[in-house]
């Protein structure tokens, strides 16, 4: 799809948004589902990137959905986009996770079912390691700056969708951007992966 056209859809979607609000805060199941469709990627990768159990990754935003149609009735929009309603959501839930987590927590480096064997398999326990240690550097840094770190480069969000999702200006999610990159380097540099 040309990005003009993808634009467009992106639009059109967004012009559909309030009115699937509304009709899902009706009890409308159709409604339900498309705002379900539309946001459950987004929210997984939230998830998937700050855990490395893809389970519980999946049975968090199952949550977060579940959360969602309990306080439906009550959403306003107040001027921030559906999205970052459910990262608030998503954001809670992890943090009530983390305080409910021991501090230590093992993380292993490989499939245990698959035993190292040539150069293609150390470059992927190599690979994991690295994708490990930047996981456990984010999960030392400020919310706010995982946030950052999570829409600009993860989902690829540009300077002003990440400033709405985040309800800042966007100055400020620049500011928070660079602070979040120094921070992350620093953490990683203290766990000795740099």
């Amino acid at each position: 799809m040309a990005p003009v056209q993808a634009r467009s859809v992106h639009l059109e979607e967004a012009a559909v948004e309030p009115e699937m609000i509304r009709r899902a805060q009706g009890g409308d199941p159709e409604a339900v589902g498309w705002l379900y469709d539309r946001y459950y990627l987004p929210i997984y990768r939230y998830f998937r990137i700050r855990l490395e159990d893809q389970e519980l990754a999946e049975d968090l935003t199952a949550e977060v959905f579940v959360r969602m149609l309990e306080h439906l009735p009550r959403y306003r929009a107040r001027g921030r986009p559906f999205l970052a309603w459910l990262y608030t959501i998503a954001r809670n839930l992890l943090t009530d996770y983390y305080r409910a987590q021991p501090r230590t927590v093992a993380t292993p480096l490989e499939d245990p079912e698959r035993a190292p064997g040539g150069e293609e398999d150390i470059e992927q326990i190599e690979a994991q390691a690295q994708w490990d240690c930047i996981r456990r550097a984010m999960q030392r840094l400020t919310p706010d700056q995982q946030d950052v770190l999570f829409h600009r480069f993860l989902e690829g969000r540009s300077v002003e969708e990440t400033a709405r999702l985040m309800g800042k200006l966007p100055n400020a999610i620049k500011a928070l951007q660079h602070r979040a990159l120094a921070a992350l380097r620093r953490r990683m540099e203290e766990m000795g992966c740099l």
